[in-house]
């Protein structure tokens, strides 16, 4: 748990706080009321906090103060056990736009831009302040091939190496 959190953390502060990919937007008419509740992971571009879990998801609740709790949890086949990591976010600009800075320990933020969302929340496409971080997720353990397909052609098109995703195991 301690390892996840470090990792987290110096991901963080490599990543920097508020950054986006060039040519690369956040949605807008965004409703966090509708995005609360458990997410799935898809698929991802690996990273050093979240190297070898599967069965990952991450749920996301309100919090006293206006922001968001974000519980996070994964599978370790190798060590047979769950971690699972804590933080908060908060938006970084209005509401209605699909940019929250999230902490998963202290004053450090890590940004999370949702590029792609349908109408109904139930898949999404999220990533963050640069190229190296991507995320598929759905609010089942997984997604008709044809959607997946349209996640994986946009992330492409907007210049994600969609040659590294990776694809969960639920």
């Amino acid at each position: 748990m301690i390892r996840i959190i470090l990792i987290a953390t110096l991901t963080v502060l490599i990543s920097g706080c508020v950054g986006i990919p060039d040519n690369v937007k956040p949605v807008q008419g965004f409703d966090a009321s509708r995005y609360l509740g458990t997410w799935y992971e898809v698929a991802r571009l690996d990273n050093a906090f979240e190297t070898g879990l599967q069965q990952v998801t991450a749920q996301y609740s309100l919090r006293e103060d206006g922001g968001l709790r974000v519980l996070n949890r994964g599978y370790d086949p190798q060590g047979q056990r769950w971690k699972e990591a804590e933080g908060k976010a908060f938006f970084v600009g209005p509401a209605t736009e699909g940019r929250l800075k999230v902490s998963f320990f202290g004053p450090f933020y890590g940004v999370y831009n949702i590029i792609s969302l349908d109408d109904n929340y139930s898949y999404s496409l999220v990533c963050g302040s640069d190229y190296s971080y991507l995320w598929i997720l759905s609010r089942t353990p997984k997604l008709a091939d044809t959607v997946l397909g349209q996640l994986v052609t946009k992330a492409k098109n907007l210049g994600f190496d969609t040659h590294k995703l990776m694809y969960m195991k639920q």
